[in-house]
């Protein structure tokens, strides 16, 4: 099989972008709904498996014109006008054999309804982001849809909060929750409703529901910095989360 046949699995097609990535010393990382079913079985199984179409990546902003070299080598097409006005934060490329699926590659941090930094966990683990930064991602989204719960709950299946990155590391959850009151309300709501939405789908899902307690635990007793306590005063009175604006594309 040539550089350039891409896959019509998209996890299949994931892996091969990162296993080519990482056989040219090039870091990138999967993440995103694609990222999470490779690591938690419980996505590719009822009641939580789900159709996947764009794969996300996330790469270094210093290697940006070699990931665009690397994606054109593994047959995909940039999104030009694109890739020149946000190239330094983020590239878009399509996979013209598979009717223009996307491959959306974030820079050094994924920016939605918070900023998730990730400049200095890239290499932490092969593959994927590690497991609390993929929690996080989904957790980050205010107004939730059904795809970003039902990935959350798989992972939450499937992985223990942990005292490092081989489950869901407690220490990067304190680390982004305890310092940023925002992130840390966004969090909370969004991971109280991911457990309502457990809650009504039964026990299959009681493994997910008692992770989520404990997260929550966690959220209440991490210790918060100063800039997180006066955040708070403030509270809700002022938005503290951004909407994120949606991308048209011209593939």
């Amino acid at each position: 099989m040539s550089d350039s046949a891409t896959l019509t699995d998209p996890l299949a097609e994931a892996r091969r972008v990162v296993d080519a990535a990482a056989a040219a010393g090039l870091p990138l990382r999967a993440t995103g709904g694609v990222a999470i079913a490779m690591v938690s079985p419980s996505a590719r199984q009822e009641p939580l498996v789900r159709e996947y179409g764009d794969i996300d990546f996330v790469a270094h902003s210093a290697d940006a014109e070699d990931v665009t070299a690397f994606f054109a080598h593994l047959g995909y097409a940039p999104e030009e006008e694109f890739n020149v006005i946000h190239g330094q934060r983020r590239l878009f490329f399509a996979d013209v054999e598979n009717g223009g699926r996307q491959a959306d590659v974030f820079l050094d941090r994924i920016e939605g309804c918070h900023k998730l930094e990730l400049r200095k966990r890239l290499e932490l683990v092969p593959t994927t982001l590690t497991l609390a930064d993929l929690l996080l991602s989904k957790l980050q989204v205010y107004k939730t849809n059904e795809k970003d719960l039902t990935d959350s709950l798989a992972l939450l299946c499937d992985h223990d909060l942990s005292d490092d990155e081989s489950g869901i590391s407690r220490a990067r959850l304190a680390e982004v929750c305890g310092s940023d009151w925002g992130w840390w309300r966004t969090v909370t709501i969004v991971a109280g409703r991911a457990g309502e939405y457990a809650a009504a789908r039964g026990e299959e899902l009681a493994p997910a529901r008692e992770r989520i307690d404990q997260l929550e635990r966690e959220l209440e007793e991490m210790p918060k910095s100063r800039r997180w306590k006066m955040r708070a005063k403030v509270g809700e009175r002022t938005r503290w989360y951004e909407e994120p604006d949606e991308i048209d594309h011209d593939f």
